[in-house]
C-alpha cells in the first residue's frame, strides 16, 4: 500500500512540475511565419549629445531602421520600440524626447527620407520601392550599463496565448505574446560623451522572440 501511495505522490509531483513548466515556458516563434511579417533591418545603436534650445545638452540613444512590406498585402504600420538595460531601466521610444531633439537628429542624419516615429505611422504599401526608413530615440539615462536591448513590435501578425501565474493572486491567467524583434548591443564601459555621433555600437544579436 505504501508503495502505491509513494507512486501516486511521485506522479502528482511530476504533474505539478510539468504544469509549472507549461505555465512558465514561453513559446518560440514559428520557424516559418504563418502570419504576415514585414522585413526589418535595424542599424547600430548610436549615443550622442544634443544641445537643444531651452533644454541644454543631454545625451540620447538613437537608431535608424528600414522596413519593407513583402507580405503580399498592404498593411497598417504602427511600430513600437522599447529600450531595456541590464540595470533594470525600461523605456518606450520617444518618451521624454523633445521635438527639438528629434529635429536636430533628423538634420544630423541628412537623409530626407527618414521619418520620426509619428510620421512613419500609416499604411505600408508592398514592394522595395515603398520601403520606409525610421528613427527612434531615447534619453540615455543609464550610461554605465553593460548591455542595451531593443524590442521592436508591430512587424508581425503572429501571436500566442500563454498561461502564467498572476503576480497578485498566484492563479493562472492568460497572457497574449506577440512576435517581437529583439536586438542586443554591448556597451563598452562608461559612455559619457559630449561629441555628437562619437559612439556607434553594432548589434551582437538580432532575432525574433515572443514577448
Amino acid at each position: 500500500m505504501r508503495g502505491v501511495v509513494a507512486v501516486a505522490i511521485a506522479a502528482a509531483s511530476v504533474g505539478v512540475a510539468a504544469r509549472s513548466v507549461a505555465i512558465a515556458a514561453a513559446p518560440e516563434p514559428d520557424p516559418v511565419p504563418r502570419r504576415w511579417q514585414l522585413d526589418v533591418k535595424v542599424g547600430p545603436l548610436r549615443v550622442t549629445t544634443v544641445d537643444a534650445p531651452r533644454i541644454g545638452p543631454r545625451t540620447y540613444y538613437y537608431l535608424t531602421y528600414r522596413v519593407t512590406n513583402n507580405s503580399g498585402q498592404d498593411l497598417l504600420f504602427a511600430p513600437s520600440f522599447e529600450l531595456a538595460t541590464d540595470h533594470g531601466e525600461r523605456r518606450r521610444s520617444g518618451r521624454d524626447v523633445p521635438a527639438e531633439v528629434t529635429r536636430a537628429l533628423l538634420e544630423r542624419l541628412g537623409n530626407p527620407l527618414i521619418q520620426d516615429q509619428i510620421s512613419i505611422l500609416g499604411m505600408m504599401l508592398q514592394g522595395e520601392e515603398n520601403a520606409k526608413d525610421g528613427l527612434v530615440i531615447w534619453p540615455a539615462n543609464d550610461l554605465k550599463a553593460d548591455e542595451v536591448v531593443i524590442y521592436g513590435s508591430g512587424f508581425s501578425g503572429e501571436s500566442a496565448t500563454l498561461e502564467m501565474p498572476d503576480p497578485t493572486t498566484g492563479q493562472p491567467r492568460q497572457v497574449v505574446l506577440r512576435k517581437t524583434l529583439m536586438v542586443r548591443y554591448k556597451l563598452p564601459g562608461d559612455l559619457r560623451t559630449d561629441v555628437p555621433g562619437q559612439r556607434e555600437l553594432p548589434p551582437f544579436e538580432n532575432r525574433w522572440i515572443m514577448r
